[in-house]
């Protein structure tokens, strides 16, 4: 396994992270702003009514893209492994 290998490994497995975990993030600031903006419009200033609507959508989003998220999953792994052979030599 030389320098290249490992390096061009991390960055597929770091572009994985960023690509699973972007979409989820992007709403949770989406609905953020929203919340926000609302608060700001009608001088509420609780803490849990930010929280909650995040909580809420982070977890529909999770389980809306799940699906999208373990193929992803499964086609890096299987990749990986499909190269452990030659990254032994």
């Amino acid at each position: 396994m030389t320098e290249y290998t490992i390096v061009e490994l991390f960055k597929q497995t770091f572009y994985l992270c960023m690509l699973l975990s972007a979409p989820i993030l992007i709403l949770g600031m989406i609905i953020g702003v929203i919340v926000s903006i609302f608060q700001t419009a009608t001088s509420i200033q609780e803490q849990s009514l930010t929280f909650i609507p995040k909580l809420l959508i982070t977890g529909l989003a999770m389980i809306w893209l799940a699906p999208w998220m373990l193929s992803r999953l499964m086609q890096f792994s299987i990749q990986l492994l499909g190269q452990l052979q030659t990254f032994a030599r």
